[in-house]
């Protein structure tokens, strides 16, 4: 935590954002760099990886107020799901023609890394936005997309998934497996979230101070977390549909979630410096051409398919620029599909997970300095004016 928080005064003298501050402090304390925090230690770390994410996810369906979705309409639908197909598109096709020419191309890596593609990282865009107070269309639009991004990459990734271990070991390919049980997975982890954010929210009517109820908040999700490891469903699901009925169902939770928002930033601090942590910058070596094409194809697929959906849905002129370039970051939900692909298909699990753990590392270093210099582009970023000198 300190490591983290003295970083923030070095990052701001370049103008970069906290988020990028945490990484760089895990990455120098960490094992593959000071070895301050020895290799063996970062298993432990997991309960507050897995928390933390849980909380994210949380605040991102806070954001899924219907009058909001309403005043928005099917422009956040056509855009998250354009900019998904499109990446997966976009990567599948430069991977594939690469092989042709590259060796190390393999078609069922190439399937689940363009799945893996789709995810976004809700925590870094989130702590950019508080950071900075952004507010605006590319904003409101921003939110909305990235948690909804996650879960239409759920889908993707279960179905290419099933595929690509099919292909690997040359199964049968069946609707079960490949459609039915994604489909299931998702939504149970729809149906448990809604059922625990409905009791939060007539929990809320027994309970009135403020101190009373974000222990209830933490409470029900660190319960959202557990009953989805517990029945291995999505707890990013979850948790955001836990942050959606709550938003939906409670009227007065202004005051309630700002004080809520100030207890989270030391852990969301602690989910970077670790994340940083366990990026072993030695891979970048490992990882070759593979990695480089993946890198370039999911930046090119998430811009042109956050424009393509924009302009199909006559989205705001400034929501068309800068809205694909605020989706590059990516880490805890596609570290997460990493780690599944090393036990459903450990064939490729090792590449898959060095290419996403350096992908990571880039992504997260420089992903969310573009998504501060996009929403100050689009004039979303409080300009802070310098004080005046005072004149005798």
């Amino acid at each position: 935590m300190l490591a983290g928080l003295l970083m923030t005064r070095l990052v701001k003298i370049f103008g970069l954002p906290n988020v990028t501050g945490y990484i760089i402090a895990g990455l120098l304390i960490g094992p593959f760099c000071f070895n301050i925090i020895p290799e063996d230690f970062l298993d432990g770390f997991a309960i507050i990886t897995t928390a933390a994410l849980g909380f994210i996810a949380f605040s991102i369906g806070g954001e899924f107020k219907l009058e909001h979705i309403k005043q928005l309409g099917k422009k956040v639908i056509t855009i998250t799901v354009v900019q998904a197909l499109m990446t997966v598109l976009v990567v599948d096709v430069v991977l594939m023609i690469a092989g042709i020419f590259i060796p190390g191309f393999d078609t069922p890596m190439v399937i689940t890394l363009g799945a893996i593609a789709t995810a976004t990282a809700p925590a870094a865009t989130l702590m950019v936005v508080r950071q900075y107070k952004a507010k605006g269309i590319v904003t409101s639009t921003l939110l909305p997309v990235v948690a909804g991004d996650d879960a239409i990459g759920l889908v993707i990734f279960s179905i290419s998934l099933a595929i690509a271990k099919s292909m690997a070991m040359n199964e049968a390919l069946t609707f079960k497996s490949a459609v039915l049980m994604p489909l299931l997975e998702i939504i149970l982890s729809l149906v448990v979230g809604a059922a625990l954010g409905l009791l939060l929210s007539i929990s809320m009517k027994w309970f009135k101070s403020r101190a009373n109820r974000i222990i209830l908040i933490v409470a029900i999700v660190f319960g959202g977390v557990a009953l989805s490891q517990l029945f291995k469903l999505s707890s990013l699901l979850t948790c955001m549909m836990i942050g959606a009925m709550y938003a939906n169902l409670c009227k007065d939770i202004e005051p309630v979630m700002e004080a809520y928002e100030r207890w989270t930033p030391p852990l969301f601090l602690l989910f970077f410096v670790i994340s940083g942590a366990e990026l072993n910058i030695k891979m970048i070596i490992t990882v070759g051409a593979v990695g480089i094409f993946y890198l370039i194809s999911r930046s090119i697929g998430k811009y042109t398919g956050a424009y393509l959906g924009s302009v199909i849905s006559k989205a705001d002129p400034n929501v068309k620029k800068y809205l694909g370039l605020a989706l590059l970051p990516q880490a805890g939900v596609a570290i997460g599909m990493a780690q599944v692909v090393m036990l459903e298909l450990p064939l490729y699990g090792e590449s898959i997970r060095t290419i996403v753990l350096c992908a990571t590392l880039v992504y997260e270093l420089i992903g969310p300095v573009i998504t501060k210099i996009a929403l100050t582009k689009a004039g979303e970023i409080p300009v802070q004016l310098k004080p005046e000198k005072k004149t005798r």
